[in-house]
């Protein structure tokens, strides 16, 4: 099942794809490689913490971690904006949710201990298209600073 829900994601057709939970997946994870690509280097750290961020928020068991990355990564190449990830985040999850996909981008962010100036637009980008408010998205900055 999961094998066709991401033959139909790689052909772009994220909308289609039969199982909410697997489309969720793969957009949180494409904004994660957004992120992580930002400064045009994947840290193997960043990589890890995108594991991390699918198997804690997510709930995503292992096996599914590895599909949902390979299938986020050919995503991130062919993908021409953010709109559709954002949208069916927000089609899915409560504000809760979001901000804490805004706190793991951040810690993502930090996973290499330096936060580019690229990685913090991409963040800001996303947080908006989230609709997750100014203070919020300042918020998920400390918090992740402090973690």
């Amino acid at each position: 099942m999961l094998a066709q829900i991401l033959d139909k994601l790689r052909t772009r057709d994220v909308e289609d794809a039969a199982e909410p939970d697997t489309r969720v997946a793969l957009a949180a994870a494409t904004l994660l490689l957004e992120v992580a690509w930002a400064d045009h280097n994947i840290a193997e750290s960043e990589i890890t913490m995108i594991r991390h961020v699918l198997a804690e928020q997510l709930q995503l068991p292992g096996e599914e971690i590895e599909e949902v990355i390979t299938a986020s990564r050919e995503h991130h190449d062919e993908s021409v904006g953010l709109f559709q990830f954002t949208q069916t985040i927000n089609d899915a999850w409560t504000e809760p949710e979001k901000y804490e996909l805004v706190l793991n981008l951040w810690r993502l962010a930090l996973a290499d201990e330096t936060i580019d100036r690229f990685e913090e637009h991409m963040i800001r980008k996303i947080a908006e298209l989230l609709y997750v408010s100014h203070s919020r998205f300042i918020q998920a900055k400390r918090m992740a600073r402090q973690d």
